[in-house]
């Protein structure tokens, strides 16, 4: 596995700083990294920040920070005292997740005084909505685990954010607030998805970390997996339909088309982005369409392997090992065995003096394959791009280097741009794609349903859609998508831009 010391925590960037503390004890306390990593993530789009154990924690460091996110994910974990009356005379905020107030509340007796609530036991119950802000937010209740009831026992002090629904009407707070604490009832990183109640917390870190935002409904738009091999002429009528409209949008491109297992006659092993100039063509006029160029790898695919799928490029995984399993489920394997920083960069490099030669302009935003790479890759990629605009992967032993587990890692998608623990802008991409067929673990997915996660992330006070849509594909989901899109009140945005305006706040 990687050295995770080579990340070094990122410089000072913004005005405000977050203070994340998390849980290390239990059968599963390593998973108290991960969700203080998303945390921190997401706080970045307005706020540095600072993270440690909760064991570690210091007297005085609420009132140091902004903001003060404790993770409760461990039940039962010990508290320090320190803690727990720097929480009792916050004039900060402080957003409580999870397990622990109960018990706090339970050993102060004036709690349900001084805030006008209570937090008990946890339900089991499937409570399979969130409600927020007059919309349904899907909930897992099968995997999403239990959520704390809240007794309100003082309505005018307490401000109910958000209520978890059963479907058999059954409803009790999700998110509440009351002075300086705001808690919210269940750990809303055990599942995550395109219209889960995860896009609701994301948005109240927004209101705690800058309740001044306005409200914003911007849009993204990618065409995906544009290589040597893609169709000029589909990519020129793409471009002009999004003209038409006013519609600025990336193109994910990489550049050396490979075929080494030879899975397609039709085409050659080799061919790079110089080699086919009418593609390359088609690429300009893309960008004087409206469209920015971003890196999607070099070959998307690695040497002669199927890195799960075929060897061909477009297929397989780059930066990452893959398999197909029995039950027909991709699962990932690791880094590549070559994996380093030197290695990574060499491809880059390799990939951006294909672009040179084709004469096409350098690229300053990059895409991972499949969105799968090591923390090392992370690095490398940070070393070359002002941005990633993609979902990423964040691993244990990014936080605490010393730590003994450093193979624990999982996803992460934004629902707007932030400064993510790499020190790199990542561009959301929250609502997935369009997919006219199931395939391995992923279920077919229409335009229609695509526009009830835009309905949903309407919500978000500063929330992006943001999609993409594969090229062959042609142009007729596109206008499924985005003419609705426009009429219901969103504005597409050019990627750079986002960019331009997430680098330093």
């Amino acid at each position: 596995m990687a050295d995770f010391r080579a990340l070094p925590h990122p410089p000072s960037c913004r005005a405000k700083r977050v203070l994340v503390l998390y849980n290390t004890s239990g059968d599963w306390g390593n998973l108290g990294e991960l969700y203080a990593l998303f945390t921190a993530n997401l706080a970045g789009r307005w706020a540095d920040y600072d993270a440690m154990p909760i064991a570690a924690y210091k007297a005085g460091a609420v009132g140091q920070h902004d903001l003060t996110v404790y993770i409760g994910s461990s039940y039962g974990e010990a508290l320090p005292a320190a803690f727990l009356q720097d929480v009792s005379n916050a004039q900060r905020p402080v957003l409580w997740i999870g397990y622990g107030l109960t018990d706090y509340a339970d050993e102060a007796p004036d709690f349900a005084q001084r805030y006008g609530f209570k937090p008990g036991l946890f339900d089991h119950g499937r409570f399979n909505h969130v409600a927020y802000h007059g919309v349904d937010f899907t909930r897992r209740g099968d995997l999403a685990g239990e959520i704390a009831t809240v007794a309100i026992t003082q309505p005018g002090k307490v401000e109910v954010l958000a209520t978890a629904e059963r479907s058999d009407g059954a409803r009790m707070p999700w998110a509440v607030r009351s002075g300086a604490l705001t808690y919210v009832a269940e750990n809303p990183y055990a599942y995550m998805g395109p219209d889960d109640r995860y896009l609701v917390f994301a948005d109240l870190l927004t209101g705690l970390l800058n309740p001044a935002a306005p409200e914003s409904h911007r849009a993204l738009v990618r065409i995906e997996d544009v290589g040597p091999d893609a169709n000029p002429l589909r990519l020129r009528q793409i471009a002009d339909y999004l003209h038409s409209r006013g519609v600025p949008f990336s193109v994910a491109v990489y550049d050396t088309y490979l075929d080494p297992l030879k899975d397609d006659d039709s085409m050659p092993r080799r061919l790079t982005l110089a080699q086919a100039p009418k593609v390359a063509a088609a690429l300009r006029y893309m960008v004087s369409k409206g469209g920015t160029l971003i890196m999607h790898g070099h070959t998307h695919q690695l040497d002669a392997l199927r890195n799960p799928y075929s060897g061909k490029s477009a297929d397989d995984f780059e930066f990452y090992r893959a398999h197909v399993d029995a039950k027909n489920f991709v699962r990932y394997d690791g880094p590549v065995a070559q994996d380093s920083f030197d290695w990574a960069l060499g491809r880059v490099d390799a990939g951006l003096a294909e672009w040179s030669a084709a004469g096409l302009p350098r690229p300053t935003i990059f895409e991972f394959p499949h969105y799968g790479a090591s923390p090392l890759d992370y690095s490398a990629i940070a070393s070359r791009f002002a941005a990633r605009y993609e979902q990423s992967m964040y691993y244990t032993g990014t936080l605490a280097p010393v730590s003994a587990d450093k193979s624990t890692y999982a996803d992460q998608m934004f629902p707007y741009p932030v400064r993510d623990i790499y020190g790199q802008i990542v561009l959301p991409e929250d609502m997935g794609n369009d997919a006219p067929h199931a395939y391995n673990q992923h279920a077919a997915r229409t335009p229609a349903q695509m526009l009830e996660s835009a309905r949903r992330d309407y919500v978000l006070r500063d929330g992006f859609a943001s999609f993409f849509h594969h090229w062959f594909l042609g142009g007729g989901p596109l206008k499924q998508l985005v003419e609705p899109m426009q009429a219901r009140g969103w504005t597409f945005v050019g990627a750079s831009s986002v960019v331009a305006e997430t680098a330093c706040r």
